[in-house]
Order: C-alpha cells, then structure tokens, then sequence
C-alpha cells in the first residue's frame, strides 16, 4: 500500500468557520482537505480516483448527514465516515455507527483527537481504495475471458476437476487444460488455485 498516494478529507458543515478550523488544523500536519457547505454540493464535487474521506455534520438545511451516509451505503468502495454534531446523543451515535460510521465527535472536540481519528480513517480509505482497485482489476481480467473459458472458471470453482469438466461439456480433457492455461495467462493469475480463491474472495460471477 503507498502511504504516500494523494489522499482528501472533506469536511461537509454548513458550519463555514468550522470548516476553516478544521481545513487549518489539518493542513497544520500536511492533510489535505476540501470543505462543502451543503451535501449538494459535495456530491457534485468529490472525487472517487483517490483514497478519502468524510468528516460529516449531522444537522445541516435541506439534507442532513443521515441522510447523506445513506445514499452512499451502495457505493462498492464506501468512504469512511467520521460524525461531528453539536447536539450528539447516545440514539445518534448508535445510528451512526450501525450504518458503518467510523466514529461520532461531539463539538468541540479535542484537536489531538481529531487527528488521530482523521489519520485513521485515511488508513481506513486507503485500505478500501485499494481492495476496490484490485477487485476492478480482477473483474476487467475476468470479463476479457472468452465465454468457454469463463464457462470452464465456473466449473473449476465448483470444484470440478479437468477430467469431470470435460465430461459435463463434451470436450476432451486435453483441451480443458489448454484452455485453462489461457485463462491462467490472460488473469495474470500466479496459478489456478490462486485465481479461484481471488474469485471466491470478490465475489465475482463468472458466468
């Protein structure tokens, strides 16, 4: 993992001093951060090419943090997100952190902690980032198969081996195991049993 990769916290509170506070302690240990004043907004300006991620208020107009955490509970790769409110309860933080949440904040909060709550979570997002870049990655090598050699992957991952296979397909055993090493080649795959315990892992569908 490169610890050194381009990272981004957003600050999404409709709070602007907050934000600035915040922005300026972070860049006080070379973290950068972008701030948003309405969840629109960051919506329409986030990236998703590089590890982040999100310290978020709760209460804000027209769309709150709740809100917000839901309509990112389907992205493959979620952001971690850390809650900061001024009203927090036991009943918000529950919540919160159900739905996946790093952590909740109450404001103000202790500086020192702050950071170290941001730091983790950037472990946290570089962590993800990267799982979601291999499964990509995975996927594209897999989807670049021909159908009976993704066809043949299915049944390897059944559990089949090469003389079963060719009997359930009709072909010979031979040319089950030529189009296994295509397969082996064209994922890159360090060998068959490392290709279908990656497949298992993502939860890929082959076929």
């Amino acid at each position: 993992m490169d610890q050194q990769q381009e990272t981004c916290v957003y600050i999404v509170d409709d709070d602007r001093e907050l934000c600035q506070s915040l922005a300026w302690l972070l860049a006080s240990v070379d973290i950068r951060s972008e701030s948003f004043y309405s969840v629109s907004s960051f919506l329409a300006g986030r990236r998703t090419d590089i590890p982040a991620c999100l310290v978020l208020d709760v209460r804000m107009p027209e769309v709150g943090g709740f809100q917000l955490q839901e309509a990112l509970l389907g992205e493959e790769s979620p952001i971690p997100i850390i809650f900061v409110s001024a009203h927090g309860d036991i009943k918000m933080t529950v919540r919160a952190l159900q739905k996946g949440a790093l952590t909740f904040i109450e404001k103000p909060y202790d500086p020192q902690h702050m950071l170290d709550v941001v730091q983790d979570a950037l472990q946290v997002a570089r962590r993800r980032f990267d799982d979601h870049r291999r499964l990509d990655s995975l996927r594209g090598r897999i989807d670049a198969l021909t159908v009976r050699e993704r066809e043949i992957l299915s049944l390897v991952l059944d559990g089949l081996p090469s003389k079963n296979i060719a009997k359930a397909l009709g072909i010979s055993v031979k040319t089950v195991d030529v189009h296994r090493t295509r397969i082996k080649e064209k994922t890159g795959a360090e060998s068959i049993a490392v290709l279908v315990r990656d497949v298992m892992q993502s939860g890929i569908t082959v076929v």
